[in-house]
């Protein structure tokens, strides 16, 4: 945003927002003189002056840095006082992705969300929606003997993020589901039992939740998502694979949920043509 405002009205802002930080950091005005390498008298001409005077870039920015501020707040073109780098500290977070079921960040996003809508695109199949079969078959071989300590420690909060008051918005591409139904590409090895075991649990899930989840495929060709959740209007995680990049700020967290919102748009199948879509997947499975 442009501020434009009186050069009067700026020089008073600039002298209230300084002693205001100065005030913050419990700094004196000897200290902030001895910080900045100026006179005391120079500083207390700064807090105390009248006009329209400004002091040149140089203070300005020292003062900025001794106080942990930045000049454009000091200068009245934010509205923000943190710096840009504690900006982008609260802002965007990297943190470690376990090769885990609902694993204890992703658990306390949407502890944090609850009572929002949740928006999901999934990696592979969501977790929330998976037989424990299915669950053994894909988390075993990383897990070991402990996969089912893990599954049935993960079971309870995959029914906690089912029986929230969230609303929950899943979105698959259409060769997701086709792949699975197939046992193609990921799902290759996984029994055909296992695969209608699984689609007639979908199914059931969303007869029983539907509209407060409502499920929809979209065809990648025409418009593609990398796996991604928006967690109301508090976050929206990516998921890198290893590593989840979140994002605070008001501006991306809009964007991708516009992002996601035109993925229901462009919906090759909608929420509530998904029983039907599933009947058709069964039929895909052989045996």
């Amino acid at each position: 945003m442009r501020y434009k405002i009186d050069k009067r009205l700026r020089a008073a802002q600039f002298r209230t927002r300084l002693a205001q930080a100065m005030q913050n950091r419990g700094v004196t005005q000897s200290a902030l003189a001895r910080a900045t390498g100026v006179d005391r008298s120079t500083i207390s001409q700064l807090l105390k002056g009248e006009g329209a005077r400004l002091p040149n870039a140089q203070v300005v920015g020292e003062c900025a840095s001794m106080l942990g501020v930045s000049c454009d707040w000091l200068l009245s073109l934010s509205d923000r006082p943190e710096t840009a780098t504690d900006l982008l500290a609260t802002s965007l977070t990297l943190t470690e992705a376990p090769r885990a079921l609902v694993d204890e960040q992703i658990f306390n996003w949407h502890r944090e969300a609850a009572g929002y809508k949740i928006r999901h695109v999934p990696a592979a199949l969501p977790d929330m929606l998976k037989t424990r079969a299915v669950l053994e078959w894909e988390y075993a071989p990383h897990l070991g003997r402990t996969a089912q300590q893990a599954i049935g420690a993960s079971e309870d909060r995959l029914a906690w993020m089912r029986e929230s008051q969230s609303d929950y918005e899943i979105a698959l591409p259409l060769y997701e589901l086709d792949s699975f139904a197939t046992g193609t590409g990921y799902y290759t090895g996984l029994a055909p039992e296992l695969r209608v075991e699984q689609l007639d649990r979908i199914e059931a899930i969303h007869a029983q939740l539907y509209p407060r989840l409502r499920v929809y495929m979209f065809d990648a060709r025409r418009i593609f998502s990398a796996p991604v959740t928006v967690f109301g209007p508090l976050l929206a995680v990516l998921y890198l694979g290893r590593n989840y990049l979140a994002f605070r700020d008001t501006e991306r967290v809009q964007a991708i949920t516009a992002h996601f919102d035109d993925l229901v748009r462009e919906a090759a199948v909608p929420a509530r043509e998904m029983p039907a879509h599933l009947a058709r997947l069964r039929a895909m499975v052989p045996g």
